[in-house]
């Protein structure tokens, strides 16, 4: 799951229709991609964009997470840097094509209705998007998950949405350990300690509180940033052999490679 870059942006004005769904709050789900309707998908994966306030896009493009930028004046718009986890789908090319080139083409934003459009410079329609219900995480939430516990693993890097890169002095001292049972034990540089993790739905993740010494890290270590998100992961994806973990809203992605234990 590299993260993937494609152009930069800015909503500035934000596009209002009386009577139709609003731009911002709405789960837009794909329902026409390059003029051919969008089969049924599975309801974690399907393709969609939901817009923010502070000039910012996110979804899904029928198999991959996005997220980037939106520069909104009337009905012109333009997205750009629109980064994404790049997990392996089948049978979902067509789609995610369909999503990827809607995007970096749409020239021009409308909502008619209930049916939010995206049409390219020539006046063709890339596009077409529905209200639909977001999809809730299954409530069979369980500790640990099948094939993680007994697993090590140690910091590559962190790529932020706004692509900043971060990477640790040395991986060794950032470490995750799964345990059985939905216990953890981490290395955070300076520090050691123990929490638990959990799973619920499709490729989710959560981590509980942790118990960690107190030791004052070195300037430069990336351990309070590590702690301060460290509730605010939410998923995970395993691509060729390393772990990337995701936080909420799509802010960033923790990658780790296996550890010698």
């Amino acid at each position: 799951m590299n993260v993937i870059i494609l152009p930069a942006v800015a909503l500035v004005g934000l596009l209002t229709v009386t009577g139709a769904a609003p731009l911002q709050g709405t789960y837009w789900k794909a329902i026409e991609l390059a003029g051919k309707s969008v089969p049924k998908q599975d309801p974690q994966h399907e393709a969609h964009l939901e817009f923010q306030a502070d000039n910012r896009v996110s979804g899904s493009d029928g198999c991959n997470r996005i997220v980037g930028s939106v520069h909104l004046e009337g009905d012109r718009v333009t997205f750009g840097q629109m980064a994404g986890t790049q997990m392996a789908c089948i049978h979902t090319e067509d789609i995610e094509r369909g999503v990827r080139d809607a995007l970096k083409n749409a020239t021009r934003l409308t909502i008619e209705g209930d049916h939010l459009e995206l049409f390219d410079a020539a006046g063709t329609r890339l596009a077409m998007f529905a209200p639909g219900a977001k999809p809730s995480v299954s409530s069979s939430s369980h500790p640990g998950a099948p094939g993680f516990a007994g697993t090590s693993w140690r910091l590559v890097k962190f790529q932020s949405m706004d692509d900043t890169t971060l990477t640790p002095d040395d991986r060794t001292k950032y470490t995750i350990e799964f345990l059985s049972g939905g216990q953890l034990a981490v290395r955070i540089d300076c520090n050691r300690g123990r929490g638990t993790w959990k799973t619920a739905g499709a490729n989710q993740m959560t981590f509980g509180p942790l118990a960690l010494t107190r030791a004052q890290c070195p300037p430069g270590s990336l351990h309070d940033q590590i702690v301060k998100q460290w509730p605010n992961i939410r998923s995970y994806v395993l691509k060729d052999g390393h772990l990337f973990l995701a936080l909420k809203l799509d802010s960033g992605i923790y990658e780790f490679e296996p550890a010698a234990r």
